[in-house]
């Protein structure tokens, strides 16, 4: 069995853009010596979405703390619209983001954890509006994706549905938090190797053991 790590983030969620940097590094380290599958969580449902007023406060009050642990920063244009909520139209929801994840897979499964980062890069820096169709045009030439077939697909119920699927795996995972990764070891085994922002060297050495206890049971 080839090890497979599973990467679970929200786009939409502040911590995970911080990770972002750390996950793509792990990437390449363990190139070749493992799978990689990025998986969306729905951290907003899309009956859920309510104005950007409702989490601003939250968003303002953490997004400092994210800044100053992980070395990443929040774009103005972001930012803007936490700072003045009452003139923002964002309506945020996690689904269309997802939905642009598994159209991404359809074409380039190996480049899920990249383009994860491109949009929450795109959300968090750029200042774009993920659940609008347009702040994802510019990402289609960057990944290789037919443009005619990426806005078919967007709004299809089969990718529509591979979304959802997604997030009912990710609760199947029993994760609650983002970003969470885990290693899965068997066919229904699955161990925890981080949940929440986690350092590159943390992260490093518990999957190095993670394997390494993994290889042992396969030779046993």
């Amino acid at each position: 069995m080839i090890p497979t790590l599973y990467y679970c983030y929200d786009a939409y969620c502040g911590w995970c853009f911080g990770f972002s940097p750390v996950i793509r590094r792990i990437e390449e380290e363990f190139a070749g010596r493992m799978a990689f599958e990025t998986l969306s969580g729905g951290m907003i449902p899309r009956t859920s979405a309510k104005p950007v007023s409702v989490i601003a406060d939250f968003i303002r009050n953490g997004y400092k703390q994210v800044e100053e642990l992980t070395g990443i920063r929040f774009g103005e244009d972001f930012l803007w619209h936490v700072r003045n909520p009452d003139l923002s139209d964002w309506y945020p929801h996690s689904e269309k983001a997802a939905v642009a994840l598994c159209i991404l897979k359809e074409y380039h499964p190996d480049k899920s954890i990249a383009f994860a980062a491109a949009l929450q890069h795109a959300l968090h820096y750029e200042g774009r509006d993920l659940t609008d169709d347009e702040a994802y045009r510019h990402l289609l030439p960057m990944f290789d994706i037919p443009e005619t077939e990426f806005y078919e697909f967007l709004s299809s119920e089969e990718f529509i549905g591979r979304a959802h699927q997604e997030f009912s795996m990710v609760s199947q995972l029993r994760v609650n938090g983002f970003p969470a990764v885990l290693l899965q070891t068997g066919e229904l085994s699955f161990q925890l190797m981080a949940r929440g922002y986690t350092g590159f060297d943390t992260l490093y050495q518990r999957i190095e053991k993670g394997l390494a206890m993994m290889c042992g049971l396969q030779k046993s």
